[in-house]
């Protein structure tokens, strides 16, 4: 029997529906093993993306589209989607998803190879938007990234802050969940942020930098 927590955050979940790209998308991300973010979380980078008027947007973890269409959506008209991914196969496809949704090539940069190389190369306070969803043993090192990467004002968010429900449960001490409690207390002990963890999808960090 599904208990009414299961079931609100269920409903959560399903408040957004996913149209036929973003299925599509999804579709194939899940065909090559690049699991895609929720619709819940999708729809809060959305979300995110068009309360900070989004127009310089860095994504760790291209995967096949999914994330990249929902915060295009919530991106200004004249904004840049970059998108890093060691997977260049996952980046076709996802070229494939934009495209279909209408997005020009000129709205996104995709650049293949490893985000801790590619990172160190895009300029300091140029982003308003930075999302992590690649290798969870990273996540610590891509924040140190995306702070210096934001504009004041501008927002980190992480998939998988929940890790599948790992996280929360203090015996699960597998190098992921790990890694993901300690991304979790770096950014509450970090002055510069101001951080807020969604129970969406596979849970979902953001953090506002408020201060250089």
């Amino acid at each position: 029997m599904t208990s009414p927590v299961e079931a609100t955050l269920a409903y959560a979940e399903q408040f957004h529906h996913e149209d036929e790209i973003l299925h599509a998308a999804r579709q194939r991300g899940l065909e090559m093993g690049a699991t895609p973010i929720l619709p819940g979380g999708g729809a809060a980078l959305c979300f995110l993306a068009t309360a900070v008027n989004a127009k310089s947007v860095v994504e760790i973890g291209t995967g096949c589209g999914v994330s990249g269409l929902w915060l295009l959506r919530g991106m200004r008209p004249d904004g840049t989607l970059t998108s890093v991914d060691v997977e260049p196969e996952h980046q076709r496809l996802a070229r494939q998803a934009f495209a279909e949704a209408g997005f020009s090539g000129g709205r996104v940069r995709l650049i293949a190879g490893r985000a801790l190389d590619v990172l160190p190369r895009l300029s300091d306070g140029g982003y308003d938007l930075v999302f992590a969803d690649g290798a969870k043993q990273e996540y610590s090192d891509y924040l140190a990234e995306a702070v210096r990467l934001l504009r004041v004002g501008g927002i980190v968010a992480f998939d998988n802050a929940l890790w599948h429900n790992r996280v929360a449960d203090p015996s699960q001490r597998d190098p992921e969940t790990v890694a993901l409690r300690e991304l979790g207390k770096l950014v509450q002990g970090d002055d510069r942020l101001r951080s807020l963890l969604m129970p969406l999808g596979d849970g979902l960090l953001a953090a506002v930098k408020i201060a250089d």
